[in-house]
């Protein structure tokens, strides 16, 4: 029997009063993390200068998945199963879903919650 086990960690497009003690927050803009493990992007920013043929392509927001995910691997933030992308405008949940869907490394750690 073949194993279908997705190893990625979920990212669900919600609220804040949606993560539990275990997620990982993904803020979009300065909203408090109120101590939680978290990342922040900004949609307005704009990404670094060419030059770096690794990351010139990549969103804000996969680099702060990326952040989250490097975090967790070194053990300096606790553990978490899950990310909840708290988002301000539509603009950020686009943002969160191209990231997800056209970064490929960040779609080959994180995928959208079911």
């Amino acid at each position: 029997m073949p194993w279908n086990v997705d190893a990625r960690v979920p990212v669900l497009l919600g609220q804040m009063e949606q993560a539990g003690q275990d997620d990982a927050l993904l803020i979009e803009g300065g909203e408090p993390a109120d101590g939680r493990t978290a990342a922040r992007f900004d949609q307005t920013a704009s990404e670094h200068a060419p030059g770096c043929a690794c990351c010139v392509p990549r969103s804000p927001v996969a680099l702060a998945l990326n952040a989250l995910f490097q975090a967790r691997a070194k053990g300096e933030v606790p553990f978490f199963r899950r990310v909840v992308a708290v988002t301000r405008t539509t603009e950020g949940d686009v943002a969160v879903w191209a990231a997800l869907r056209g970064d490929p490394l960040t779609a080959g750690r994180f995928r959208l919650a079911d």
